[in-house]
């Protein structure tokens, strides 16, 4: 009688073939080998199942043995996952150092929450109530800074509240009985949900608030929204996870989840040290009490990279559930890539544009149309909102290779990085010429109602002006300066103090490195005033332009980032006042 359990029959990197699988279901979760490693069916062909596996296959050969678990690969949401730093498929980190040392042995394996750890549950509703799917029934004070929800599991509907009480609970225990249509259904803190499936909601919406970060380049002339999607291009060298790493510090998000997709160990290293070291500017509170990262460096298994992201998404999506905003920060897109067309070219599919699997497109928009502002499942009538932001990191620089070209065609909010502006030490090394923004008609009635009613001219000015002095510099650079009109000897100067005094940003600074919008505007309007009380000069025969440049004036706009933050920005409207009175005095 012949063997028709699961039987390894093929191996070839991540990449494990089984017989006798006619039982299996695609995206099922198994256990390979004799040391049980973890690993998902991603094809079903002929009883024979094409697995990828998330752990080192050295030593793994045929004949082995296949244990199907019946489940698909989910992650566990509940409180504690904040402050957690995971794996690729969600087993925390410091669990796996104290089961195995500082290598991490194959096969083992920890639960996404601390199952004993007991939580103060709070309930919002009483018995006899009547909830639906994603009403809250109570809450724990998961950190300092979030209010964990605990929300009646997608599915159920119209359900009447048997039992609901206060207590002092691990995220097993039974918090709360619901009867539906006869039905009793148990309620625990924690839940399930499969990584590639978005989390149910009641709808999208248009969203219309900025993502404030802090950021002058980024949040006056490249706003990006929250619930909205934007990417970071850059050679190597030119600042992705520095950027990333500031945007995850100081912009206005509730919650961050910080995924390392890929990237190089010692970066992952420093990020993993000096975070929980980081103070939250928006609060004093240690960063990491909002925190959630996943950690997959470029020696970890190729195929745990894939799942990473969607491990990230789904957590994310779960705190936007609660009606929280969310930042989600993907270090690199490009390595989860590089990871599918690897697994791609193991399954030997037919490759498309430079060895990149046919459906890298369709992939890529499927992660990012899982941000969005959302009307949230429940009857309190919350929002939340996800904000995603991938790093691409094309080979060379080059953004015409099929990652960055998918990758521009569904995120509206480009910040191309610059390795000349990086090299200059110019930081962040945004491009002010290739960057742009699609979120612009989105914002511009919360601009003028909450910042101030020509903030869109004015950086419509200061643009206009970095684009001229770009050509500019190609005529100065074949006959001089001095064959220049005094109009253009003008925008030359202007544009100047704006890429020098506004654009340039220090982050060890702690005053520099985050700016208000309102300051922002107010830094921006005091430069090009500049440029509009000179044109009124231009009009005298023969005036010599350096009396311009050799005004103190001048000196006091390339200070303007230091000038005294008050209520009403007076100090401003003064050096304003002041720039008028000097250069009418030459006139």
């Amino acid at each position: 009688m012949t063997d028709k359990s699961p039987t390894i029959v093929k191996v070839a990197g991540p990449l494990v073939v089984a017989n006798n699988m006619e039982n299996a279901k695609m995206y099922e979760v198994v256990r390979v080998g004799d040391e049980g490693l973890v690993g998902e069916i991603i094809r079903l062909e002929d009883g024979k199942a094409s697995i990828q596996v998330y752990e080192e296959t050295a030593g793994v050969g045929p004949g082995e043995k296949v244990v199907c678990t019946g489940q698909t690969l989910s992650v566990e949401l509940g409180p504690g996952l904040l402050q957690s730093i995971y794996d690729g498929v969600q087993r925390p980190l410091k669990i796996l150092e104290e089961k195995s040392g500082r290598f991490l042995a194959r096969g083992i394996d920890a639960d996404g929450l601390d199952q004993t750890k007991k939580w103060d549950f709070v309930p919002v509703v009483s018995k006899g109530d009547t909830v639906s799917e994603g009403d809250v029934l109570g809450t724990v004070q998961e950190s300092t800074l979030i209010l964990h929800k605990i929300m009646v599991p997608v599915g159920i509907k119209n359900a009447t509240v048997e039992k609901i009480e206060a207590g002092h609970f691990n995220v097993t225990e039974t918090i709360a009985v619901l009867n539906e249509n006869g039905e009793k259904k148990e309620v625990q803190m924690r839940q399930f949900w499969p990584i590639r499936n978005p989390r149910k909601i009641k709808q999208k919406r248009i969203p219309d608030t900025p993502l404030k970060t802090g950021g002058r380049s980024i949040d006056m002339f490249f706003p990006l929204v929250h619930g909205g999607a934007g990417c970071i291009p850059g050679p190597f060298g030119s600042g992705k996870t520095v950027t990333q790493q500031t945007l995850a510090k100081y912009c206005d998000a509730e919650v961050i989840i910080y995924i390392g997709c890929g990237e190089r160990g010692n970066e992952m290293t420093e990020v993993l040290n000096e975070f929980p070291e980081l103070i939250d500017p928006n609060t004093g509170e240690p960063l990491m009490q909002r925190t959630v990262m996943i950690a997959n460096t470029s020696n970890m298994p190729v195929a745990a990279r894939e799942a990473s992201v969607y491990t990230g998404i789904t957590i994310a999506e779960y705190y936007r559930d609660m009606g929280y905003k969310v930042a989600l920060m993907a270090d690199s897109t490009s390595r989860w890539a590089e990871a599918m067309r690897e697994i791609s070219g193991r399954l030997e599919e037919m490759p498309g544009e430079e060895g990149y699997p046919a459906y890298l497109g369709s992939k890529t928009a499927e992660f990012y149309e899982r941000a969005g502002s959302v009307e949230c499942l429940g009857s309190d009538g919350r929002t939340g909102s996800l904000t995603v932001i991938g790093a691409v990191s094309p080979p060379g620089g080059d953004l015409s290779e099929p990652v960055s070209q998918n990758t521009l065609r569904v995120t509206k909010t480009y910040w191309g990085l610059d390795s000349k502006l990086a090299y200059q030490r110019h930081f962040p090394a945004i491009n002010w010429l290739k960057s742009y923004s699609l979120y612009v008609p989105n914002l511009e009635k919360y601009m003028i109602e909450n910042v101030a009613p020509d903030y869109w001219d004015v950086r419509a000015t200061a643009l206009g002006l970095l684009q001229e002095e770009a050509k500019l510099e190609e005529i100065v650079k074949l006959v001089g300066p001095e064959a220049l009109s005094f109009r253009e000897k003008l925008v030359l100067l202007t544009a100047k103090s704006i890429r020098e005094d506004f654009l340039y940003q220090d982050s060890f600074d702690p005053e520099d490195a985050y700016t208000v919008p309102k300051r922002q505007y107010n830094m921006l309007k005091t430069i090009v005033h500049l440029y509009n009380e000179g044109l009124k000069l231009a009009e005298i025969e023969d005036f010599d332009f350096s009396k311009i440049e050799n005004l103190e004036i001048i000196n006091k706009i390339a200070g303007v980032k230091r000038l005294p933050i008050d209520n009403d920005y007076a100090e401003f409207e003064k050096l304003r006042e002041e720039i008028s009175r000097e250069l009418a005095a030459l006139a």
